[in-house]
This record gives C-alpha cells, structure tokens and sequence, in this order.
C-alpha cells in the first residue's frame, strides 16, 4: 500500500473532454477541434488511443459507407436497411443523420493515408457487399489516431474513468468526470463545459463459449467493459433499446467473422449431412414474426433463429462452404487474409485443428450475447435528433445530447443507431463533437465541481485496494478470503448469472419473467458484495470498476428484458412466456432511467416514427 498512498491528485480543465479513444472518440476529438479552434479538447483513453477500440487488431472492411458520388446508395436507403434488420425498430432521424455524413468521413480516412481497395475497371472502391468496402485495414486505428493525437490539446491514455461529475447546482448537468492512472494510481479530476462519452460497448456480461484459459476469447473486443453504458447510467441518462443484445454467427472457437466469406467470398452454409437448411424453418419463423420473414434481406436474427432451430433438430453442426470457393487461388488468399489482418486468433486455430478451408468446411456456431450499440443493435443512451430531420419528442437539446445537460455520446454508447460499425462510429463522434462545441460556446455560466463529490467518488475507487490490504491478513493459506472477493469472481459470477437467467448460450437464449425476477434478486446480491472486492494491485482495481460499469449495464438489460413483453429479435434471445413478436403493443423504442440514490429503474415507452417511408 504504499505506493498507492502516495499517489497523487492530477486536476485538468477542459472545453471539451472525450471519454474513450475509439473510432467514436477520435471522430468527436477531431471535429470538436475544427469547430472549436481555441477550445481545449482533452481526450482520455484507457488503453493508448494508437492501438485501443474494436478496430485495435486491424479491419479488413469498412461496413458503413453509401458511395454517394457513384449513386450506389443514399442515406434513406440505409435507414430502411437497418430498420429492416432491427425488425422496424430505428431512430430513422439518427440513422439518417450517419447515413448522410458517413462518405466524407471515409474519404478523410484515404486522405490520410489508410489504403482502400479499388476496382480496376471503374475505379470506383471495391465492394464486399452493398454496404461494405474493402480495405488494407491492418492499420486502419493508428492512422486515425493520428487525426485525433493532432487535433486534441492533450490526450491522456491509461487512465480507467470510473465516474462522471455532476453541477453543484444543477445535478442534471455534467461538470467532468474523474478516474485513475492504471499503472502509476494517480488520482485524475477532470473538469469540463460539456462531456462526450465514446467508451465501449460490453462484452463479458453474458457467459462466453471460451472458457479455461480462453475465456478472454469474444467475438468483440474483451476490453469493452459497459463503461458507455455504466457512466451515463449512473447520472441518470436515459438509456434505450438494452433489451436488444446481439448475438453473433461465427467461425467456431476462434470468433473470426463470417462477412467477407459470405459477401466476397460467396460462400454459403449447410447442415451436418450437407443440406441447405434455412428454408426448412420458414414456416416456424413466420409464426413467430409474420412478414418480417419476408424482407430483404433476412433479417440477422432471423437467420440465426434457423440455425439454432436446426442444431435443436439434430442438424448440427452447421459448417461454412468453404472447399468450393478456395480452389480459386485468389479468393483462398482473400479468406486467409480476412483473417491475419484482423482476427488472428482464428487462423491460429484452424492450423492447431488441422483445418485448411480449402479441404474442410470449418464450423459455424453462434457467440453468447453482447450489447453494442454501434454494431448491429440499438442499445445505448437515449439521445437528442438533428434539429432539421428529428421529429419534436426526438429533440429536446443539441444533437446527440444525452437526457443529461451537456453529455453527448457516440459510437456504442449512443443508442437507436445501428449498423454504424467504424466508420459511423466515427462519424457520429464527429456529429457529437461539433454539437458538444455548440452546447459550450451558448451555455453562459460554466459548471461547478462539488468538491465533496470528489472526496466522496476518490474513496470510493481506491476502497478496493483497502479492502484487499486488510482483508489478506485473514487468509492462511490459498486465495479465498472471508473478507472480500476477487474482481474475476465477480466477473464470472455476473457471466453465470446473465446467462443462466436472462437468455445466453446455456439457455439457448430463452428467457421469461420468472427467471428474469430471480436474476434480478440474484443481481441485489451481487451488488452488495461487489461493495467488498479486493484488489491486489492497480490492474485488479481496473478490473474491478470495469465489472462495476459490466453490473450496472447488465441490470439494465435484465430490466429492459423483462420491461418488453414479446420476443422482437428471435435468435437474439426469446421470450418464453411471449414468443411471439408484437407489432399491436410494442413496436415501440423502450427506456428506462437509474436512479442511483434509491437504486431504482423507471421504464417507459417511446414512439417509432418511420420518416423516410
């Protein structure tokens, strides 16, 4: 303990501050700058912004782009794209908003140097499918981190924020936001005009197939630890759409995506005895959602609700064709470099299982459950619109402005907006960071830090290392300790729980009210012991607020689950009691909102309006 208790307090005032070094939060870093030249942008990062977000390994395509200048597509056709995937439930006006700015932020990314594919005969880039291009992606993050590095005043990585600050007086507005040093402890106070949180999404909520050693092993970055979802839940942000997790089909044991297989490669899949499948389960799946069968395309959910009924059935497992498509020598190099520019891991594990694609069709199976709001769902905080395409209930301050005064988010953290993936990520921390610098420049009296917060929120963070140097003397021999437990316990005993009651992979992801009322008991408890974790060291006590921002998003799933009373995304999880999707009573955007001083969720529903059709 005593080089914690030296540690120090670190005061740093800022105009804009960026939570997160992502895509997201080098988009609003950036744009924050360009509207703001003389503005202090202070972007704070957990890991370092050169290697750090979903895109950290490399991206082998960029999935969100219209290509505008060739007339391919325009910003009303992806709006109806992702409300047809998310089975009609869309912010049209923030989808929209991404959909019309997402090309210039692409050509920015060439302008600086990341090398997307073209082809040769139009010169137009090439396309994997009708939204993806493809790219040189290895890359891709340190060259954007660049744009970012240069635009911020400062950028302050491995500093783990645990907390935001709220006005001394007004407690709606945010004031800064504070954290620590994850290798020297230091104590860090961040005071801000307005907030942008561009953290991640969660994995590590739900129990992951990988287990043992490999239990760090997710389709989506490990490090994505809920904090887009645990900050602003704690203020009181409304958040929207948690109910609406993701579950992903991949290549089995290494997580590697299945995209550019499918759309470049033209792939397809098939049974254990080598039959098309998909369409034996039509019947069973329009009775679950009507005519949302019938869309193009399918649905994501829906193709994963085929495959899991056919495993059910004994089909299993399920493989991806690959033998047919790698006896041509440049789509086998295709197929292996998907994988070494951005998912290693899986070809790691194709060699160590003997596996070559070109002899043998490799396994598909579906991940556990995530919630990330900038992948394919909607989950995230419920946001302002654009002041000239958002209806008036979707506007009540600056575009992409939490519930709470001066608090915008991006990237996973802000709902009602999939299918952003990188590029809308980042284009959507450019749109918050120019209404960021807007909030500020009109927002007359600045904010003021309560200090007792601060002396408050200090003890709090480190009081896990005080339990841990206190606690350790009790213990004789071994780990377990009558006094405290571990942050990977704690992990392990919140994946256990998402998974067995709220709809992961052990259930085949079903669910009902029953097993969602236990889990939340269950959830009351692990809340009282996650007030006695021990942490050994500065990388335990990241651990353990990385599980604390996990818990509290993961409470929020649980109550959105249990708020919606049908089954909306079949494959993503089911509603045992309600199996059935329900357009009479609920096509409609659920919300809810924390009170963190009495511990309770209020839950309500909010209009879909359907503005480009």
């Amino acid at each position: 303990m005593g080089l914690f208790s030296k540690r120090k307090t670190v005061r740093v005032d800022a105009d804009i501050l960026v939570i997160g070094g992502g895509m997201a939060g080098c988009g609003a870093t950036y744009e924050s700058r360009f509207w703001g030249r003389d503005l202090k942008v202070v972007c704070v990062e957990k890991a370092n912004i050169e290697r750090s977000g979903a895109v950290a390994q490399g991206l082998y395509a960029i999935n969100c782009y219209m290509g505008m200048q060739w007339g391919e597509n325009q910003p009303e056709d992806f709006v109806r794209y992702a409300s047809n995937d998310l089975m009609g439930l869309v912010r049209e006006d923030l989808a929209y908003d991404i959909g019309r700015h997402v090309d210039s932020a692409v050509h920015k990314f060439e302008e600086w140097g990341l090398p997307i594919m073209r082809d040769p005969e139009t010169g137009r880039y090439q396309r994997e499918g009708k939204w993806q291009i493809m790219i040189h992606g290895e890359s891709y993050k340190p060259i954007v981190a660049e744009a970012a590095r240069k635009a911020a005043t400062e950028v302050y990585n491995r500093i783990m924020v645990t907390h935001l600050l709220m006005d001394k007086r007004d407690r709606n507005r945010v004031a800064g936001a504070v954290g620590f040093n994850v290798r020297t402890g230091d104590f860090y106070v961040f005071k801000a005009k307005a907030v942008i949180v561009a953290a991640g999404g969660a994995s590590h909520i739900f129990k992951p197939r990988s287990v043992g050693e490999g239990m760090g092993r997710t389709w989506y970055a490990p490090w994505s630890s809920a904090s887009a979802y645990g900050l602003p839940i704690e203020v009181g942000a409304k958040m929207t759409q948690m109910e609406n997790r993701i579950v992903l089909t991949r290549f089995k044991d290494g997580y590697g995506p299945v995209g550019a297989y499918f759309l470049h490669l033209k792939t397809h899949t098939q049974n254990a005895y080598g039959e098309e499948y998909e369409s034996k389960w039509y019947d069973d799946t329009k009775k679950l959602v009507g005519d949302y069968v019938d869309r193009t395309p399918v649905p994501t959910c829906l193709r994963n609700h085929a495959l899991l009924r056919e495993v059910a059935n004994g089909g299993g497992p399920i493989r991806m064709v690959t033998k047919e498509a790698f006896q041509d020598p440049h789509k086998e190099t295709v197929g292996w470099e998907n994988f070494l520019g951005m998912t290693i891991g899986q070809a790691v594990v194709w060699a160590s299982q003997n596996i070559d694609p070109k002899h043998t069709n490799p396994e598909l199976t579906t991940s556990e459950p995530y919630v990330m709001g900038s992948h394919a769902t909607c989950s995230g905080a419920w946001a302002s619109g654009p002041e000239d395409y958002a209806p008036p209930e979707y506007r009540w301050g600056y575009n992409r402005m939490m519930t709470v005064n001066g608090l915008f988010g991006a990237g996973d953290a802000s709902g009602g907006t999939p299918h952003k993936f990188s590029s809308g990520s980042f284009t959507e921390g450019r749109i918050a960071g120019k209404a960021a610098v807007n909030y500020m420049n009109d927002m007359g009296e600045e904010s003021q830090i309560d200090e007792a917060d601060i002396s408050r929120i200090e003890a709090e963070v480190f009081q896990p290392l005080d339990n841990y140097a206190v606690g350790r003397n009790e213990i004789v021999a071994g780990t377990v300790s009558p006094s405290y437990i571990l942050p990977i316990h704690a992990l392990q005993r919140l994946e256990k729980l998402m998974d067995e009651y709220c709809g992961g992979i052990s259930a085949n992801y079903m669910t009902n009210e029953p097993l969602l009322d236990r889990g939340l008991e269950l959830m009351d408890m692990l809340k009282e012991d996650a007030d006695h974790i021990g942490a050994e060291d500065l990388h335990q006590l990241q651990r353990t607020w990385e599980f604390k921002h996990r818990l509290l998003a993961s409470e929020s799933v649980m109550h959105h689950t249990l708020y919606r009373q049908e089954t909306r995304w079949p494959g993503y999880y089911y509603r045992g009691d309600h199996m059935n999707l329900n357009d009479e009573d609920w096509h409609c955007f659920t919300l809810s909102r924390y009170d963190a001083e009495t511990g309770k969720w209020a839950m309500e529903k909010a209009p879909v309006y359907h503005i480009v059709d």
